[in-house]
Order: C-alpha cells, then structure tokens, then sequence
C-alpha cells in the first residue's frame, strides 16, 4: 500500500510524472515546463530538495551515474513511486468528477 502522503505538492506530483523514464536533473526541469506549457518551473533547489526527499521515502531510485559528465545522475520512479502517484492522480481524479457533478458555474 502506498504511503500516506498525500495531496502532493503540483512540483513533487510532476517530478514522478517525468522520472517515469530515466531523467536527470535538467531533463525533468524542461519536461515539467514543457508539460504544464511553461506554468510550472522548477528552480534547482526545489527540484534538488525534492529529489533528496523523493530518494529518502525510495519513491525515486538512482538509474546511473555519467561519471565523464560532471557525475549527472539519472533518476528514475520506483514501484512505490508509482503507487504513491496513482494515488494522487485518482484523488485528483475524484475532485474533478465531483465538480462536473456538482456543475459549478462561473457567475
């Protein structure tokens, strides 16, 4: 069973979302402003703070290390990861259906 922990932080819920293939740093910084079209940019230090939380909690692992490139690390979602943000993505799932439902209007 996954963790409770959630709601997800929008940066931690993107950073799972772009290590569901090997990435490094730079790599999830572009594919998060490239998936939310520019509204979510992560600053190093949030995305380098959360990937030592995210390692911490084995929610993300260490795919490998370029030891000719400055030590890039790669990183990938592992299986609790994955739990963890499906979780979340049917929480957030939940949310959404519950207001079509409810058929919140603008005034």
């Amino acid at each position: 069973m996954a963790e409770r922990e959630n709601p997800l932080t929008e940066a931690v819920y993107y950073i799972l979302l772009a290590l569901r293939k090997p990435n490094h740093g730079y790599g999830i910084i572009q594919e998060v402003e490239q998936l939310t079209g520019g509204r979510v940019i992560l600053g190093a230090g949030t995305l380098y703070g959360a990937i030592q939380t995210l390692l911490k909690k084995k929610w993300i692992d260490i795919y490998s290390i370029d030891t000719e490139s400055r030590k890039k690390k790669e990183y990938m979602i592992t299986d609790l990861g994955r739990q963890v943000f499906e979780t979340e993505r049917q929480r957030l799932e939940e949310l959404l259906e519950n207001a079509k439902l409810m058929h919140i209007e603008k005034k």
